[in-house]
């Protein structure tokens, strides 16, 4: 069962990176679950008269507790905006009081752009995902990003690697060693050290906040700047 949650999950996130996609995942008791069956089916019909809704992708319910089941369903717009739009409804919101009762709790994820899973790090009853706003997104990506290329092309420069391989393999590695240092080591940090100014777009952070974040981000990219001309 766990297998082939996973291997469904795996196909969602593929599908997720082609359309703006929402992960929902419901608790449900057994006993309302012809309840939820009917609401779920109302859910879906909200989300439908969105313009923009592509389909949505319902799995099996899991039994993962004792009296309980967990549903699974992703839902897919063409645009970001549509599926803001739908997050966002009165309708939704509306369905989503009516169904306290029939469900014991959920959360949701969704995906935007390429970098979401850096930035969904959100807990609670709705994991929003959503993400912060696009520029926000590049200046974290360009802080971590920058410092990892400098540094790796003085090493191997230093060090004669991939001297002798031709340029295609050469920048195929290098691609490799940056992406891996930059996803599994660099990206989480810079995520954490900025979680007070990354937050979902829709989610307004104080004026405050904004520009102490954005000062602080363009400051660190100024000061790596100069320290990687002086040792050039």
């Amino acid at each position: 069962m766990a297998d082939r949650l996973r291997t469904w999950f795996k196909a969602s996130q593929v599908t997720a990176l082609s359309y703006p996609s929402v992960v929902v995942e419901y608790i449900v008791p057994r006993q309302t679950s012809w309840a939820f069956r009917l609401w779920h089916r109302r859910m879906v019909k909200s989300a439908q008269e969105i313009e923009g809704f592509v389909r949505a992708d319902c799995h099996r319910p899991l039994a993962v507790q004792e009296g309980s089941l967990k549903w699974y369903t992703v839902l897919h717009f063409e645009q970001p905006d549509q599926l803001r739009q739908w997050l966002q409804s009165s309708d939704r919101e509306a369905l989503l009081k009516a169904g306290r009762d029939i469900f014991t709790s959920y959360k949701f994820t969704s995906f935007e752009t390429g970098m979401q899973g850096w930035f969904s790090d959100e807990s609670g009853e709705e994991l929003t995902g959503l993400g912060p706003p696009a520029w926000k997104e590049i200046l974290a990506v360009v802080l971590g990003l920058y410092p990892i290329i400098m540094v790796q092309g003085f090493v191997l420069e230093r060090l004669g690697v991939f001297e002798d391989w031709d340029p295609a393999s050469a920048m195929l590695a290098n691609n490799l060693i940056t992406t891996c240092i930059f996803t599994l080591v660099v990206m989480p940090r810079i995520v954490r050290w900025l979680n007070f100014w990354l937050r979902p777009a829709h989610r307004r952070s104080p004026v405050q906040i904004e520009v102490v974040g954005t000062i602080v981000t363009v400051l660190a990219m100024a000061a790596m700047v100069y320290v990687f001309s002086e040792i050039a």
